[in-house]
C-alpha cells in the first residue's frame, strides 16, 4: 500500500471526477436495461423449454446452446458490425413476403445499441436455465392444485408457479447481477464511455494507467457490495417460510445410580 506506484493522491484526485460518475452511472444503465430484459426473454425461453410443444422446446434449447457457447465478447463485436451482413434492416415474412424497411443498420445499431443486445440476448439464455431450474423445483402436486380449482395454464404459472420458483431463482439471479455489472466492462471495445471505457480515456492522457484502473475497480466494488446487500434481503424475504425450523430438544434425565439391595 506504500508502493508510490499505485498513486494514492491520483486515486482521491479522479475518484470523483465527472466522466468517471457518468461512466459509473452508464454502467448502472446497461445492467439494469440488460438484466431486465434479459430475465424477461429469459423466462419465456424457460417456459418454451418446458413446454410440451416439440417445436418450442427445440427453439429455446438451440438458443440457450448457440448464446451460452459463444463468448460475450464475440456476440458484441458481431452486433457491432451487423450491416456488414445486413446493409439495411427490415421486418417481413419469410420466403419472399412482403417487408417494411426500417432503416440503414449503420443508424439503427449504435454502439449502445450493439451493447444492449449482445448482453440482453447473451444474459437470457443463463437466466432460462435458471428460471426453468426453479421451476422444476416447484412441486407437481401445486400444478394438480392449481388444475383442479379451474386456473388457466397461464394463470396458474403467474399466480403459483412462478411465486414458489422465486425462492430457488433469485439466489443464482443475485449472482448473475453481479456478473452483469462487471461484464458490462466489455462495452469498452466499442468504444462506449461506461466506467473501464471512461478511466481508459482519462489514463491514456495523462499515463497515470494504475490509479485509473484502482478508481474504476473502487467503483465496482462499491457497487458489487450494495448489490450483494440487495440479493441478501430478496433472499431472506422469499426465503421466508421454507427455513428449516430449530427445535429445542428436552434435557437430558438425569441418571439415576441403581442401588443394590
Amino acid at each position: 500500500a506504500t508502493n508510490e506506484g499505485f498513486g494514492w493522491p491520483t486515486v482521491g484526485r479522479y475518484l470523483f471526477a465527472p466522466e468517471i460518475l457518468q461512466g459509473a452511472l452508464l454502467t448502472i444503465v446497461l445492467t439494469v436495461v440488460s438484466m431486465l430484459a434479459g430475465t424477461v426473454l429469459g423466462v419465456v425461453l424457460a417456459i418454451m423449454r418446458l413446454s410440451s410443444n416439440p417445436v418450442l422446446s427445440l427453439v429455446s434449447q438451440a438458443y440457450i446452446w448457440f448464446f451460452r457457447g459463444t463468448p460475450l465478447l464475440v456476440q458484441l463485436i458481431f452486433w457491432y458490425n451487423i450491416a456488414a451482413l445486413y446493409p439495411t434492416i427490415a421486418l417481413g415474412l419469410p420466403f419472399g413476403g412482403p417487408s417494411i424497411e426500417l432503416g440503414q443498420a449503420n443508424v439503427l445499431i449504435t454502439p449502445l445499441v450493439a451493447a444492449l443486445l449482445g448482453l440482453s440476448l447473451n444474459e437470457a439464455a443463463y437466466m432460462a436455465e435458471i428460471v426453468r431450474a426453479g421451476i422444476s423445483s416447484v412441486d407437481p402436486g401445486q400444478r394438480d392444485a392449481g388444475r383442479a380449482i379451474g386456473m388457466s395454464s397461464g394463470l396458474m404459472m403467474r399466480r403459483v408457479i412462478l411465486p414458489q420458483a422465486m425462492r430457488v431463482v433469485l439466489p443464482p439471479t443475485g449472482n448473475q447481477v453481479i456478473s452483469m455489472l462487471k461484464g458490462t466492462s466489455l462495452v469498452s471495445v466499442l468504444a462506449i464511455s461506461d466506467l473501464l471505457y471512461s478511466a481508459q480515456i482519462i489514463y491514456s492522457q495523462n499515463y497515470q494507467t494504475i490509479p485509473l484502473l484502482l478508481v474504476a475497480s473502487v467503483w465496482y466494488l462499491a457497487m458489487t457490495t450494495v448489490l450483494t446487500f440487495f440479493q441478501g434481503r430478496l433472499e431472506t424475504r422469499y426465503g421466508r417460510g421454507f427455513q428449516p425450523r430449530r427445535t429445542r430438544r428436552p434435557a437430558a434425565a438425569p441418571l439415576r445410580e441403581e442401588v443394590a439391595a
